[in-house]
């Protein structure tokens, strides 16, 4: 389970300090970071993202950087030239795990890498932050869970915005009833550009001599090196979790957070390849439809999601929470309430608006007008007010929160912000979308047992 936020948090969300909480050096406890409170890491993976989270990590005072491992030599040695030569680099991720300075790991692999090197450093005794998804497949996702709780380790999974003031803030409007009874919740996260279509440049070197193409492979299917699937991973299945993997799991994440929902029990999925015919096996564009139902922390309420690679109108993320007296516009940044509510009809609309009365003979509409007049219709209420927006302050970074309540749980062993039933909760029905997708049918879910149903 996930904890709530601490009154320090409390604090920093009502004064939107982000930049004092960037820059002092304490430890996430507050108290000053002194030689107890320095956990060393080490990064698993130093392709974009691994760059990204280890530079992120080292923002947190107390954080040091001891060593990463690749298995193209061309990011061990770019990690030297970022980090300093004292960072040791070296190619097979279990001589990470055998080291003592280790105090937890960041695991940025590829995700058919994720449940077997989560599991192998958690029986090595080290912290782990792993990437999401946190599974490359449903089946995989019971274990993981298994060796959290037999190991009590310290495990979190990387979709920042479990820790983002934006949704815990957007928690609390849907808390305070601001939209009303929700029931339908739109989500997007689209792009429109090679890159961002997971085209990234392969280096010229790259070859079966600079590349440790076996460890690549793993438990997959023994193939011949091909640059393209080692640099361009997620666009075959073999590898990745396709596009609903990917980027699905933060808008499930978010809207899990804000909701309290442990997940849906119906999914379906439809898509295709519309644009990026570049060889690659996934598709690059999918609609999902999931149905939540009623539960003690939320009203049932229907969610649609999508992902497109070729938005000609601009790459955008966007989510729309549907209340029955209001709409919350949100992107990851801000938000912000609409308060329409259902329309009441005045008498005169009733009576002569686009209705059925004036249908009726003249006897009838005498007779109903009669009526209504005596019951005295409401009309339309008055207009209610909106809630100011909301917004992150300026240079908020969900993902270095993140990174401070990782590290929190490592120096304390305080709860973690998204642990393993959490990670697998939001990552399985966007890998049930890919599995709808492919086999032309919606699947069950029990979002509470964790299994598919019938």
């Amino acid at each position: 389970m996930r904890p709530s936020l601490t009154s320090s948090r409390r604090t920093f969300l009502k004064t939107a300090a982000a930049s004092a909480v960037a820059s002092s050096a304490v430890a996430a406890s507050g108290r000053p970071v002194g030689p107890n409170d320095r956990v060393r890491i080490a990064t698993i993976g130093m392709g974009i993202i691994g760059f990204i989270d280890t530079e992120c990590a080292l923002k947190v005072p107390g954080v040091e950087l001891v060593a990463v491992s690749d298995l193209y030599s061309g990011r061990r040695t770019h990690a030297k030239e970022v980090f300093g030569d004292r960072v040791d680099a070296v190619v097979d991720y279990r001589d990470i795990l055998a080291r003592k300075d280790v105090d937890a790991v960041l695991l940025c692999v590829p995700d058919h890498w994720h449940a077997p090197m989560s599991i192998d450093a958690m029986k090595a005794g080290k912290a782990v932050y792993c990437e999401k998804p946190m599974v490359r497949s449903v089946s995989e996702g019971p274990e993981v869970i298994a060796v959290q709780k037999s190991t009590n380790s310290v495990f979190q999974v990387g979709s920042q915005f479990a820790s983002s003031v934006v949704i815990q803030a957007l928690k609390e409007s849907l808390r305070k009833g601001d939209i009303g009874k929700l029931h339908a919740i739109e989500a997007r996260y689209n792009r429109n550009s090679a890159l961002g279509a997971w085209q990234y440049s392969i280096p010229l070197d790259a070859s079966p001599e600079t590349v440790d193409w076996d460890k690549f492979l793993g438990n997959a299917p023994k193939r011949a090196f091909d640059a393209d699937r080692f640099f361009r991973w997620r666009k075959f299945y073999e590898y990745g979790t396709a596009v609903a993997g990917d980027l699905f799991v933060h808008l499930l994440t978010a809207i899990h957070v804000a909701t309290d929902s442990q997940g849906p029990t119906k999914v379906a999925a439809m898509g295709g390849r519309r644009y990026w015919n570049d060889g690659r096996e996934v598709y690059d564009l999918i609609m999902g439809l999931l149905d939540y139902p009623e539960t003690p922390a939320h009203p049932g309420f229907t969610l649609a999601l999508q992902t497109d690679f070729e938005d000609g109108g601009g790459e955008n993320s966007s989510f729309r929470f549907i209340g029955d007296e209001g709409v919350i516009d949100m992107s990851f940044d801000a938000f912000k309430v609409k308060r329409v509510g259902i329309a009441h009809e005045s008498p005169e609309q009733i009576l002569h608006g686009y209705n059925s009365v004036e249908t009726f003979s003249n006897e009838q509409q005498a007779a109903f007008a009669a009526k209504l007049n005596k019951e005295k219709g409401t009309g339309p209420g008055p207009a209610p007010g909106n809630p100011a927006p909301f917004s992150s302050p300026k240079g908020y970074d969900a993902r270095y929160d993140h990174f401070v309540n990782f590290f929190k749980s490592v120096r304390e062993k305080a709860p973690v912000f998204e642990d393993a039933e959490f990670g697998f909760r939001a990552a399985a029905p966007a890998l049930l979308c890919n599995d709808s997708l492919r086999e032309n049918r919606m699947i069950g879910w029990d979002p509470k047992a964790m299994k598919i149903t019938p």
